[in-house]
């Protein structure tokens, strides 16, 4: 991808392993956005334990090394490619995948991102992509869910429950819930439908994603290591860049 003068920092994975692989790096090349992309300053991206398996190496689809994760992320357009019209710069978005990773800058195709409300701040943008959209998912496209079903979300005081819980009492389900602790997409028609029911929530006020902890990129490597071992997580998990 071509590049420009101006550097970022950046976690980059050199070779598979465990989270000590995370490396920031200071010096990566600022990503030019080409066709149909969109240059994004990030200012938050969620942690998901799918980005654990990648790191390790043990994930069905494995990126080229070096890689730089993070998909979901949340912050302003800072640079168009060509054709782009759909947004401008200084737009608020979130996105549901990258093409550079998830630190400090991105570039994203037009497709995977989206506007970010108002009344939602960059940390919740952050937590929207993996968590809701993998939730609508399964209770509608997976199960065919309906109005007045009982629903058992498990590891409900999560990311990923609490989307659940939110999407399924907005729907009529009856929602049941566990958690660790006491405090505690496919192919595109599919994403249509579930990007027009979300915003639906962003408008109406349901959809409201509960941050949990917060890192900086120095602690990225603590982060893997939480977002496995530590049960019973209330929230979502973000970088704030």
């Amino acid at each position: 991808m071509a590049s420009i003068s101006k550097v970022m920092r950046a976690i980059r994975v050199f070779e598979f392993g465990k989270p000590d692989v995370l490396k920031l790096c200071t010096d990566i090349p600022l990503p030019l956005p080409e066709e149909n992309q969109v240059l994004i300053k990030v200012y938050a991206c969620g942690i998901n334990p799918v980005e654990t398996y990648i790191r390790s190496g043990t994930y069905a689809r494995k990126p080229t090394l070096p890689y730089t994760p993070g998909t979901d992320v949340a912050g302003v357009i800072e640079g168009l490619g060509k054709d782009v019209i759909s947004f401008k710069k200084g737009d608020r978005v979130f996105t549901t995948s990258t093409i550079s990773g998830g630190y400090e800058y991105s570039v994203a195709s037009v497709d995977t991102v989206y506007h970010l409300p108002d009344q939602l701040s960059f940390k919740q943008g952050a937590a929207i992509s993996v968590p809701y959209f993998t939730a609508y998912r399964a209770l509608f496209h997976k199960v065919h869910g309906r109005s007045g079903e009982v629903v058992l979300v498990h590891g409900a005081s999560g990311g990923m429950g609490i989307a659940a819980c939110q999407i399924a009492r907005a729907y009529g389900f009856k929602v049941f819930g566990t958690a660790g602790t006491p405090e505690g997409l496919n192919t595109k028609e599919e994403r249509k439908e579930t990007s027009a029911a979300l915003f639906g929530g962003m408008e109406a006020g349901w959809l409201k994603p509960l941050i949990g902890p917060e890192y900086s990129l120095e602690k990225a490597s603590q982060a893997h290591e939480d977002i496995i071992q530590s049960s019973g997580a209330t929230g979502k998990m973000v970088f704030v860049i």
